[in-house]
């Protein structure tokens, strides 16, 4: 729709120069999600995805599993006082049969690009709705070096930030370092929603062989997410929040934070990492 990015006049001063300027900036915009008809939740995103994103937000929310259980994702028409078409709601229906959890649907959540659940509320949430434990058989096993590359890959993927410097990214490695898709937006969890939903109606959930690498760090909100989908290999660039990491402990998620070149801590789930036996001493 050509509204991922927007031009900006700006005042450019460089070395004491100044002059005037347009500058590419990410687009950011409201949307709202609404589940069969009510409203459920606003996040503010990149447009883009927005049916994936939707759909992405409702596996982690515990409404979807499957792409059976979605009938359809279709915008809004006459969003506004005037009947016309923003492009910033959508309706997700679900497919006949499937139990709606109590998600207060008239709770009219808002989300920003970095805020998201919290609390043992949302842990214990998380872990009786899950539905696929993180069980890959055969185990997952990545090495040091396979994940020290990703990084990079994932860097050369981001057409859009090449372009405003201003987006974050979400991508998923098969566990041979395939980069199998990747998405970009002003929030780490939109991101990592879009990734989520395109599986979803793919079919392809749950992720079970996958990885997911994020740009930045990884909030228990992320580590959610990919419980959620399957995903056995939460990967990040900055650092986890001790609630990821007690989630990640708690579920078998194996969580990497400060993944940067051949540097890394793996806070969780150490078993699925093929690191050599240290050398004896002697």
């Amino acid at each position: 729709m050509g509204r991922v990015t927007e031009r900006r006049k700006v005042l450019r001063i460089r070395d004491g120069a100044v002059s005037s300027r347009p500058d590419t900036l990410v687009a950011e915009e409201p949307l709202e999600i609404r589940l069969n008809g009510k409203p459920l939740a606003i996040t503010m995103r990149t447009p883009g995805d927005d049916f994936a994103l939707a759909a992405g937000f409702l596996v982690s929310e515990g409404v979807l599993a499957g792409q059976q259980d979605l009938r359809n994702i279709v915008y809004c028409a006459g969003a506004t006082a005037d009947g016309s078409n923003t492009y910033n709601v959508v309706d997700v229906q679900t497919a006949p049969g499937v139990v709606i959890p109590d998600i207060t649907l008239e709770r009219n959540v808002y989300t920003t690009s970095s805020c998201g659940l919290c609390g043992k509320a949302s842990l214990d949430a998380v872990r009786t709705t899950a539905r696929w434990p993180l069980a890959d058989t055969p185990p997952v096993r990545i090495g040091p070096e396979l994940l020290a590359a990703l990084p990079d890959r994932l860097r050369a993927a981001q057409r859009v930030f090449d372009r405003t410097g201003g987006l974050h990214a979400a991508a998923l490695f098969s566990e041979e370092g395939e980069l199998l898709d990747v998405r970009e937006d002003v929030g780490r969890h939109n991101a990592v929603d879009k990734l989520v939903g395109r599986a979803l109606q793919s079919g392809r959930l749950p992720l079970s062989r996958a990885l997911l690498l994020v740009s930045g760090r990884a909030s228990f909100e992320l580590a959610q997410k990919a419980v959620m989908a399957g995903i056995p290999v939460l990967a990040a660039v900055s650092a986890p929040s001790s609630l990821a990491v007690d989630l990640a402990a708690e579920t078998g998620l194996t969580l990497v934070g400060f993944l940067r070149g051949a540097s890394m801590n793996v806070y969780a789930g150490e078993g699925r990492i093929a690191v050599r036996a240290p050398a004896a001493q002697g």
